[in-house]
């Protein structure tokens, strides 16, 4: 059999996700966790007693970035346990120390914490990435507050409305997710040390019966990796609970993202919105002319993967047995990564959109043009009544009408005298500006009112990540 020279990788690492999100979930991130996990182990037990030494700290700190991935696949082809193979690995580096490594420890010690370390930096710079994209949006919608268009249910025509307003649903649908997103971040627990079934007897042994002097321990671990919330409770691993919210969480981000891309490519099909295009960008390999919304694309083909995570972490804490489970290993390992990367892409995507939406307000208005007979004939039949017309006669001439272009239906109007209408009263309760409502003040209003304030505790916030080149 031929020999292959390449693997398959993530598109997420190679296409779409951002050099900082790729690294975080990288191997040699994960495993420096795991030796920081055991520096701040040793560290806090030696704060609190135990016969650690100075030198045995020092050699784990100095040995810290010396990574032999040859060694590393050596081991765990030896033991079958990864975790085993990175604490044989690491202990050759620094041999005083290595009598003391992951003392009284599990293995989900330097797993679960990294998992969580990881997931919380992630998050971090999640939301990062969300505020700009509100701020981004927010600005767009204060720039088109007032440029009306014609909106839609149903995807027929319905009232005109604004540009602003209608980014302004977009809006609101990234701003609750950015308040989900940070009540999540702000109550992350850290597992601790808990042990080998949660009890933390190991570790009780090590402090002979000093249950505080282990309270102290863990509580010097969850600082040194700058979490205030530890949980209280745990089997072996941190409850899958946790990763089921976030989960979710991001499923509903992600049918956010969804739907602004749907809308964006159902604009871009009338000519009323547009993302941007370099010029040589290539429509399709077929027909030259074709101009795609690509990034709305992605976002929405992004999004449905995203989304069809959510019931992943779900399954994983059905079936987590008593303490513990091993089967949630595997699954985890490819699940966590690839949700955080895939939100990481479509905040990518999304800023780039909200960085060059491009409208066309003549299409805009030749669109409102077209319908503007059926948008304004209530107010003109309301108006007609009041002047003593026969509501029923004249829904039936506006009916009849209603196929119209707007400047034959204003001139027929005013020249049936049953309507009582002549063509300054017509134009008093047909102009757009009157049509739109208050769609110009409810952007203002909820600008002000929430997003505002919101992208005020962001607002030295510019991406500063590398952003995957479009």
């Amino acid at each position: 059999m031929d020999s292959f020279h390449q693997k398959y990788e993530s598109a997420f690492t190679a296409r779409y996700a951002s050099e900082e999100m790729s690294y975080l979930f990288s191997q040699e991130s994960k495993i420096l966790l795991f030796r920081r996990l055991w520096i701040a182990l040793a560290k806090a037990q030696k704060a609190l007693g135990l016969s650690i030494c100075d030198t045995q700290i020092a050699q784990m700190e100095k040995a810290l970035p010396i990574l032999d991935f040859a060694k590393f696949a050596l081991y765990e082809k030896k033991f079958r346990h990864d975790v085993f193979a990175h604490i044989h690995a690491f202990g050759e580096e620094c041999p005083e120390a290595k009598p003391i490594i992951h003392l009284g420890a599990t293995s989900c010690y330097v797993t679960d914490n990294a998992d969580l370390i990881q997931c919380k930096t992630a998050l971090q710079m999640l939301l990062s990435k969300l505020a700009q994209a509100i701020k981004l949006l927010a600005s767009f919608a204060e720039a088109q507050a007032k440029t009306p268009c014609l909106s839609y249910t149903h995807f027929q025509s319905a009232q005109p409305t604004t540009m602003g307003k209608r980014a302004c649903l977009w809006l609101q649908d990234l701003f609750l997710d950015a308040q989900d997103w940070q009540r999540i971040f702000e109550n992350f627990s850290f597992l601790g040390a808990k042990g080998a079934t949660g009890t933390q007897s190991s570790f009780l042994s090590l402090f002979e019966g000093d249950s505080k002097k282990v309270v102290a321990m863990e509580a010097l671990i969850a600082k040194e990796f700058g979490f205030t919330n530890i949980l209280p409770i745990a089997g072996q691993t941190y409850t899958r609970k946790i990763d089921c919210n976030l989960f979710h969480a991001f499923a509903s981000f992600a049918a956010s993202a969804h739907k602004i891309g749907t809308d964006i490519r159902l604009l871009a099909h009338d000519g009323e919105l547009f993302e941007s295009q370099s010029p040589s960008q290539v429509g399709s390999s077929a027909m030259p002319y074709k101009r795609n919304p690509i990034y709305a694309e992605r976002v929405c083909g992004l999004s449905r993967f995203v989304i069809s995570l959510a019931q992943n972490p779900a399954y994983t804490l059905a079936t987590q047995w008593l303490e513990r489970s091993l089967d949630d290993s595997s699954n985890r390992r490819i699940c966590l990564p690839e949700a955080f990367l895939g939100v990481d892409a479509i905040l990518n995507l999304l800023i780039h959109l909200f960085s060059h939406l491009q409208i066309s307000s003549t299409t805009c208005l030749e669109r409102l043009e077209q319908e503007m007979p059926a948008m304004i004939m209530e107010n003109i039949l309301m108006q007609a009544v009041k002047k003593g017309g026969d509501r029923q006669e004249l829904h039936e001439k506006l009916r009849l009408l209603s196929k119209e272009p707007l400047k034959n239906f204003v001139m027929s109007v005013a020249a049936d005298l049953s309507f009582g209408l002549n063509q300054e009263e017509i134009a008093s309760v047909s102009s757009i500006s009157a049509l739109i409502g208050r769609a110009p003040e409810q952007v203002s209003e909820f600008l002000e009112k929430d997003i505002f304030p919101y992208l005020s505790r962001w607002k030295n916030v510019n991406v500063n990540h590398s952003i995957v080149e479009f």
